[in-house]
């Protein structure tokens, strides 16, 4: 591993800060009507600058740069407070499957104003029936014509209820086995017989949906690679995902240390009870092994190469450290723990947040599951996970 930046990188670093510094100043003081106002003034702000998808190609809009200036602006982008989440489902995951897949006038049409903010997209993939089986999908779309007519429903979807496009995978032959009868669309989302009904969550929010189709009819030119063969979409959408989607952030054993400081226990803090402490340890040690973890990745994207699977590790461990370290953070707080509000509870609500939160980011992405049988048979070469439902037809399968 190697800590330091190049001097190329060290140069790009600096003028990526200096232009953050002006520029976060300034989108701050401007007025927006609401959250998502200031999202879209600030990612238009990026692709104007060429910052917004750093390793697209310049032509589509982006800076044509390469996955290592991704994740240095990225690291100076997180010191300031300009976060916002509404597309990275869309940049990270959808349009990079829809720039692969279709032609140049969807491309013409799709990519400038999702890379602008304009347009937002999300994944329509997770069913009810599926769980973590991706290939398990229900959702059946039958030839008519020049369209597709679509029946079936997703679940789990993030940010559909303010997204304008979305790519979706469906069941288009029930007569091979599961991963060989897909077939990927995208599709408008206020299409008639589209219906999307937002799941209030335990942490007040309500970002995932439900959506259902009914006789949702979709035109063969939306289809994103060939009939029947959209696993092989499905996995370039996948394999972004893993990077878009990560674990942790927020309540880490740094938060969680001052709190510890702050919480009274017979004659100390928290921080002097040695059971405490022991815990403490065992998140530092985590949160270095992340690290380095992750600067793996960052090496291996600063010498040109592709990160490999072992980056399922760190959310692995990031999403469980984070639902441990909200759960303790909670217990410890006694009765103050039930308060959620940011305005009364103790540092802003941070580790309420984390325990209410923190189970959702175990299923995103990957579920632990699904992650460890990636780590095991890609990262340490183990025998692979029996499965007997391999050469079935789907129809066969119950």
């Amino acid at each position: 591993m190697d800590f330091n930046d190049t001097p190329e990188e060290a140069a790009y670093r600096t003028a990526a800060r200096d232009w953050l510094a002006t520029n976060a100043a300034e989108h701050k003081a401007q007025a927006h009507a609401d959250d998502m106002a200031a999202a879209r003034s600030w990612q238009a702000r990026k692709a104007a600058a060429g910052y917004a998808q750093i390793t697209w190609p310049k032509e589509w809009g982006g800076g044509g740069g390469t996955p290592i200036q991704s994740v240095i602006f990225g690291q100076e982008e997180a010191k300031h407070p300009v976060q916002y989440g509404y597309f990275t489902i869309g940049l990270g995951m959808c349009v990079p499957t829809v720039m692969a897949f279709a032609d140049d006038a969807t491309k013409q049409r799709f990519v400038g104003p999702a890379l602008r903010g304009e347009e937002i997209w999300s994944q329509l993939f997770s069913e009810p029936a599926g769980g973590s089986d991706v290939a398990a999908i229900r959702t059946k779309a039958v030839r008519d014509g020049d369209d597709w007519v679509v029946n079936g429903q997703k679940v789990w979807t993030s940010g559909a209820h303010y997204s304008d496009y979305g790519i979706v995978l469906v069941r288009t032959n029930p007569d091979v086995p599961k991963h060989k009868g897909l077939t990927m669309f995208w599709l408008d989302l206020k299409s008639p017989g589209v219906e999307i009904r937002p799941i209030h969550q335990m942490s007040g929010g309500s970002n995932f949906n439900e959506v259902y189709f009914t006789d949702v009819r979709i035109p063969d030119s939306q289809r994103l690679g060939k009939v029947d063969d959209g696993w092989k979409v499905a996995l370039v959408t996948l394999m972004n995902e893993r990077l878009a989607v990560g674990g942790g952030g927020g309540a880490g054993p740094k938060e969680i240390m001052k709190l510890a400081r702050e919480v009274a226990q017979g004659d100390g803090t928290l921080l002097n009870d040695p059971v405490f402490r022991q815990h403490l340890a065992d998140w530092w040690v985590q949160a270095e092994g992340l690290r380095n973890t992750r600067m793996r990745t960052i090496t291996a994207l600063s010498r040109g190469q592709t990160p490999g699977p072992e980056s399922s590790i760190g959310k692995v461990i990031a999403a469980n450290q984070l639902q441990d370290i909200g759960n303790s953070a909670v217990e410890a707080l006694d009765q103050y723990g039930i308060i959620v509000d940011p305005a009364l509870a103790p540092m802003k609500g941070l580790f309420q947040s984390a325990t209410l939160n923190a189970p959702g980011l175990r299923i995103a992405g990957g579920t632990d599951e699904i992650l460890k049988n990636i780590i095991a048979e890609r990262v340490l070469g183990l025998p692979g996970e029996i499965r007997t439902d391999k050469d079935a037809a789907f129809k066969d399968l119950r």
